[in-house]
C-alpha cells in the first residue's frame, strides 16, 4: 500500500513515523514495541480503537491530520478544534507533534478523590 511517510513526535517520549493511510495510534504502538518510545512510564493508553472510549486522548501541538468521527462524549467539537483528538481516529497529513492527555473521566475521578481527602 502506497502512502506518504511522516515523522510523529510524542512530546517527551520519542519520535517515530507514520503513514498517511494508518492511524496514529497504530504508528505509536509500533514505535513502543520497537523501543522507540522509551520514556513512557506505562503502555500507551488504548481502548476500543474506534473512537468510542476516549482512552487514547492526545493533543496535537503541531501538524495536520485527517480525522474519522470521534465520540463527542470524550472530545467535544470545541476540544477537537483546539487540537484534542483520539489517536485511534487520526491519520497524519504532515509531520505531527503530540502530547498525551488524561481522559476526562480519569480527571473527574481524581478531582472527586481530592475533595474527599
Amino acid at each position: 500500500m502506497a502512502g506518504e511517510k511522516f515523522t510523529i513526535t510524542l512530546e517527551g517520549h520519542g519520535v517515530t513515523f507514520g503513514f498517511s493511510y494508518e492511524r496514529v495510534l497504530v504508528a505509536l504502538e509500533r514505535a513502543q514495541g520497537f523501543g522507540q518510545l522509551k520514556d513512557l512510564p506505562f503502555r500507551l493508553p488504548v481502548g476500543c480503537r474506534r473512537g468510542g472510549c476516549g482512552v487514547c486522548r492526545m493533543r496535537v501541538t503541531s501538524g495536520s491530520f485527517h480525522a474519522d468521527p470521534m465520540s463527542r462524549a470524550h472530545v467535544s467539537v470545541e476540544e477537537e478544534a483546539s487540537g484534542l483528538v483520539l489517536a485511534c481516529c487520526i491519520y497524519p497529513r504532515s509531520e505531527l507533534s503530540l502530547r498525551l492527555e488524561t481522559p476526562a473521566a480519569v480527571k473527574e475521578k481524581c478531582r472527586k478523590a481530592a475533595k474527599v481527602a
